[in-house]
């Protein structure tokens, strides 16, 4: 496989340093986005893999693509070093603390998790996983409701959700309603410069082989876990604006759709991931251990990330001419409206699923005050676990 030497890196990084930069990275990367200067300021300011402008293009393209917005950032700059090996390496790399320290937390919560101490903490923490949500649900609305038209799309979406429609069907309405347009004005392309990517095509047709051939065995010889493979990859798929958004369609899929599980114990999966570092799709890993256990943890993870992979790879060397179509930009922002509509019916069906009382309002309110002040969402759950232990 061709590599490509984008950047002149006098450095010119090896795969197994590209894997140790995101490995390290990755056992820190708490703060979801937040992350993102923190990784500019080492593949651009100290490591200088690549350019400033390379990287704001990066970003860019990860925003409008589904998946989680760091890893997909770490698979670029991968990509961009050294085509699709770097791409692999820095994903995993990044991607392997969450993992490993996600399977601990399940292992340890499915013997745990009726002791009453333990089911006093995670009783306070559903209230600040409740406002987190609810955080997310403004910041969504802040950026994606820009018109009349785009708050009308967001409450359509929210009843739909609150309906149960298929959500496929919503998202691809509310891409269809972006592509209406809302004023004469069109929407503001930047043209920038063209991300020079290798060429990705031969490598994309083996991985898809390799994605087909890992399904057709889950298929002919655990059929359990190839349905949770084909669910996780689904809710993959749909998650654009972020990881955030895959969070929702989670629930509404396992708990509502299937009741693989309870609401609150959804929720205790959610608050785990935020004492994880890295995405908050890493709750896949909490959802496939008590479903199937071991393996359905490795499948459930693997499925909740490598669809929206696979997309980077093939849409980053073409990203250019996609960025410079409106009709493409409308469709994200319609699909980014709806996200608002699902994120404020999940809050609602997240706080059916607590025992409210005034110390768990007050709890929430706190949490909801600090994110808001943009206190960093690691504190406000540590914070959280403090106060469910001596007050709840």
């Amino acid at each position: 496989m061709k590599e490509a030497r984008i950047h002149p890196d006098p450095q010119n990084p090896t795969l197994a340093r590209l894997f140790g930069a995101f490995l390290r990275m990755g056992i820190t990367a708490f703060g979801g986005p937040a992350m993102i200067a923190y990784i500019r300021k080492m593949a651009v300011v100290r490591k200088q893999w690549l350019d400033g402008e390379s990287f704001q293009d990066g970003v860019a393209l990860c925003q409008v693509i589904p998946g989680a917005t760091v890893m997909q950032m770490a698979a670029y700059i991968g990509l961009k070093v050294r085509g699709v090996r770097g791409a692999m390496i820095c994903y995993i790399g990044f991607g392997l603390p969450a993992f490993f320290l996600m399977m601990g937390l399940s292992a340890l919560y499915s013997v745990t998790h009726a002791l009453p101490a333990v089911v006093s903490v995670f009783t306070g923490l559903q209230a600040v996983i409740v406002a987190v949500v609810a955080n997310a649900a403004v910041s969504f609305g802040k950026t994606s409701l820009k018109s009349r038209k785009n708050v009308l799309v967001s409450i359509i979406a929210a009843g739909l959700f609150w309906l149960k429609a298929n959500p496929t069907l919503i998202i691809l309405l509310a891409a269809l309603s972006g592509m209406l347009p809302n004023s004469s004005r069109q929407p503001n392309l930047r043209a920038g410069h063209e991300i020079k990517m290798p060429t990705t095509t031969r490598a994309l047709l083996l991985l898809l082989l390799g994605t087909v051939f890992g399904f057709s065995l889950l298929n002919f010889f655990q059929k359990d876990l190839f349905r949770l493979a084909v669910l996780m990859s689904r809710i993959d798929l749909m998650a654009f604006g972020g990881g955030f958004a895959s969070v929702p369609l989670m629930f509404h899929e396992i708990v509502e759709v299937r009741s693989w599980m309870d609401g609150p114990t959804f929720l205790n999966g959610i608050v785990l991931g935020q004492f994880t570092p890295g995405p908050i799709v890493i709750t896949a890993t909490f959802v496939g251990y008590l479903v199937h256990g071991f393996f359905g943890a490795i499948v459930a993870t693997v499925a909740i990330f490598l669809p929206s992979f696979l997309i980077l790879i093939g849409v980053a060397p073409y990203f250019d001419r996609l960025r410079a179509s409106p009709w493409f930009a409308r469709a994200i922002g319609g699909i980014l409206c709806s996200f608002v509509g699902l994120l404020l019916t999940v809050t609602l069906r997240f706080a059916l699923n607590v025992q409210w009382d005034f110390p768990h309002v007050a709890l929430a309110g706190a949490a909801f005050a600090a994110l808001i002040f943009k206190l960093d969402i690691l504190w406000v759950v540590l914070s959280g676990t403090v106060v469910s232990i001596l007050v709840l």
